[in-house]
């Protein structure tokens, strides 16, 4: 916004306004000093352009020194426009920086020369006002701050401290500000110690440790201390910022100095209406006095609030490793700080891609698989409804019953209970709707009814509900992959050392949850709405979209007719633990989390159970039984028994596998596609219809998430048959991609 302040309208402020209008600048015009301050007062200009080449009109210095005055001019641009002289000498600008005046203008009434003027302005003096702006913010942040802050110049002379670190010091703010650190007696480090930090804070590497500092009145703390190098101008360190917050073996001398610092916080706010009555107050003042008038109840409350320690185990990890870092030599401190930065990652159980010659088709799979898209927004949004309408059990068909089930349903269905069954041939028998059958059969034999206390009629229901929405449109995610996810459920349910594990209410849990983990799929990738903007992507925050939509549609159906409600029979306590077994499974689907389930799986169960067959226990049954049984545990053996469900393709017979491929594949293309028509990020380029090779891909798939998480798996539960299938899929692969065909079946 500016403000022009011109007492008779002439080419000169004709010339601004015009440059305002031509920059998209809102303009305001002033003919007098009164109505110049009264319209910054309520508009709160960001440059002010005041004409001083007229003083019989009003004194532009004066107007200047006034508008200097109050606190909303503290970031404002305030220009002087001068008379040109020709004649005479230049004269000093200095009367005119003392009146507050940012810069001068000499006059020039010409439209380009005004508009060059302020978009230098805007580009110069004004975004670096803005930025002066936002530091009071970070000034805010750092005066409320828990942690001790200290900011030093390059040389190492104190320029800021919080009241965190006065309160913790004992130190006045006035005692420290423009010392060097050598003459605040406040750090007790041997000069070896010392060389070990400043070696490394000079390179531009941050510092991390503990060590002792000496507070003002002499008494000695621990502090676990972060260091930081600045860059600034010239590519060079300008300041430090250290942080320092109180170790635990200090708890006592720590819960006094934040019960104090809280109790401030609080005297604070509640002086904050004070000062809409009064003007300001010094926050400083207000926070040093903060804790006189506190009753000693609010501080035995505020104790014990900090006397809880609430440290997760990764943070009791990192502890020790930077007290074990002081008092070792470099080579180990610094093979200890990569070991920092290492588990300090939010992805602790994800295998990093190499950045040189890798494989593209793993490159797109891990990309469109494992992350949330590239949060670009796009004009062109994919709407897939929260609200959209889903078919409920009033609008289908009555179901046919499990005892009336056509012959060659029936026949499709006789070997369920194996692996080789065959789900395609199912799919034809049924017109594209196995999970009905399949699901009666499986939850029949399951006794899921009887555990539910619902009828059969309203099981047939639900199943039909659940498989009305799926997509038969879809060539992968439809009502066949979740009635094959199903079947491999059950089939991992019957191994004895999952029925060792689990007991009925998950083996209940795993069934419903394997029918419904992809129902209402769109056939797209949670990548791929994320990047469009779908309403589901916005409802779930980007995270873990379909899964979630999934789990919360599945209750929302069966939930609202009672003609399809399997739960409206069980007791609530009952139902409550169900549903959370049932959501957990159907999230644990997402394949961000992928590694993170596989390798908790190993190292919790395979690893212990693996220890205990070495060490002789094999018949050990109560060890093994502590392994197994523990809660923790059974949910990591759940996850795990639905993850390698619903990607087990490669471990079907060949023909199921191929075909399995085939149908991944054109779901992948079609997004390819439609991702190319809205022009939206492309997030697996490597599945172009064209020029996409599919045995490669199915290689990398195999290869990236297939193979260790099923080597994990059969160990568990035992299943030679699934790895020989497996070994067979990947030598077919390896043949067709060795031919260098990228089609599913060789030429006849």
């Amino acid at each position: 916004q500016v403000l022009l302040v011109f007492a008779e309208e002439d080419e000169q402020s004709n010339g601004f306004r015009w440059a305002c209008d031509k920059a998209g600048f809102r303009c305001n015009l002033a003919r007098t000093p009164q109505s110049a301050l009264e319209c910054f007062l309520d508009k709160h200009h960001d440059i002010i352009i005041i004409d001083h080449r007229h003083s019989r009109y009003f004194d532009a210095e004066a107007l200047c020194r006034s508008i200097r005055t109050t606190k909303a001019s503290e970031n404002t641009v305030i220009i002087c426009v001068v008379q040109r002289h020709t004649d005479r000498e230049e004269s000093s600008i200095l009367p005119l920086i003392s009146a507050g005046f940012t810069r001068r203008y000499v006059e020039n009434s010409s439209r380009m020369a005004c508009y060059n003027e302020l978009i230098q302005l805007e580009f110069g003096q004004v975004q670096a006002q803005f930025k002066l702006r936002a530091c009071n913010s970070l000034f805010t942040a750092l005066e409320k701050s828990q942690e001790a802050i200290e900011i030093t110049s390059e040389d190492h002379v104190i320029q800021y401290v919080n009241p965190a670190f006065e309160t913790m010091m004992g130190y006045q703010i006035g005692e420290l500000i423009e010392k060097e650190l050598t003459e605040v007696p406040i750090n007790e480090k041997k000069a070896d110690f010392l060389d070990t930090i400043n070696s490394c804070i000079k390179i531009g590497k941050e510092w991390q440790g503990m060590y002792y500092a000496k507070k003002k009145n002499g008494d000695s703390i621990q502090q676990n201390v972060k260091i930081l190098p600045v860059i600034g101008q010239g590519g060079k360190i300008r300041h430090y910022v250290s942080i320092s917050r109180l170790c635990n073996d200090n708890n006592k001398v720590e819960k006094t100095c934040e019960c104090i610092q809280a109790e401030s916080q609080t005297d604070t706010q509640t002086c904050r209406h004070k000062d809409m009555r009064k003007g300001s107050l010094d926050v400083r003042s207000t926070t040093s006095r903060g804790s006189d008038g506190i009753s000693q109840r609010r501080r035995s409350s505020m104790a014990r609030v900090h006397s809880m320690t609430i440290e997760a185990p990764i943070t009791k990890v990192i502890n020790i490793i930077n007290a074990a870092q002081e008092s070792s030599p470099m080579p180990v401190a610094e093979a200890l700080d990569r070991a920092l930065e290492i588990l300090r990652t939010t992805e602790l159980y994800s295998p990093q891609l190499g950045t040189k010659d890798e494989d593209p088709h793993t490159s797109d799979l891990v990309g469109g698989l494992m992350t949330d898209g590239l949060r670009r927004l796009s004009g062109n949004e994919y709407i897939l409804s929260a609200k959209q309408t889903h078919q409920v059990a009033g609008s289908l068909s009555s179901p046919i019953s499990l005892n009336d089930i056509p012959p060659r349903i029936t026949q499709a269905m006789e070997n369920e209970e194996q692996w080789d069954f065959d789900i395609f041939e199912l799919e034809a028998a049924t017109h594209k709707r196995p999970l009905v059958y399949l699901g009666l059969k499986i939850f029949a034999r399951f006794g899921i009814c009887e555990f539910l206390n619902c009828s059969e009629s309203t099981l047939r229901s639900w199943l039909q509900v659940i498989e009305a929405n799926y997509h038969s449109s879809n060539s992968y995610h439809n009502s066949t992959h979740s009635a094959d996810v199903l079947h491999a459920t059950a089939y991992f349910l019957s191994k004895e050392r999952v029925k060792q594990t689990l007991d009925p209410i998950d083996e209940v849990a795993a069934l419903i949850a394997a029918t419904v983990h992809d129902v209402d799929h769109p056939g797209r990738t949670n990548s791929f709405l994320c990047n469009a903007g779908s309403e589901l992507a916005i409802l779930y925050n980007d995270t873990a979209v379909l899964e979630s939509h999934h789990a919360a549609l599945a209750f929302q159906l069966t939930t609202r007719d009672g003609k399809c409600n399997i739960f409206k029979n069980m007791e609530r306590n009952e139902y409550r633990t169900l549903r959370q077994v049932i959501i957990d499974m159907v999230l644990a689907t997402e394949m961000t989390k992928h590694f993170e389930h596989v390798n908790k799986f190993v190292n919790s169960i395979n690893k212990p159970l693996a220890a205990l067959e070495e060490n002789g226990n094999n018949g050990d049954g109560e060890s093994i039984k502590t392994v197994l049984r523990s809660p923790e545990n059974r949910i990591l053996i759940k996850r795990m028994l639905i993850k390698c469900a619903d990607i087990s393709n490669p471990c079907r017979p060949r023909e199921q596998c191929i075909e399995w491929a085939g149908r991944i594949s054109e779901e992948y293309f079609a997004q390819t596609d439609e991702e190319r028509r809205q022009g939206l990020p492309v997030v697996m380029p490597v599945f172009d219809r064209n020029t996409c090779s599919i045995p490669k891909s199915q290689l990398s798939f195999i290869d990236y998430f297939i193979i260790d998480m099923f080597d994990a798996w059969d160990a568990f539960a035992d299943l030679p048959n699934l790895m020989e299938h497996l070994n067979n899929n990947i030598k077919y692969w390896k043949g067709l991609d060795g031919r260098n065909l990228r089609v599913l079946r060789p030429p006849p």
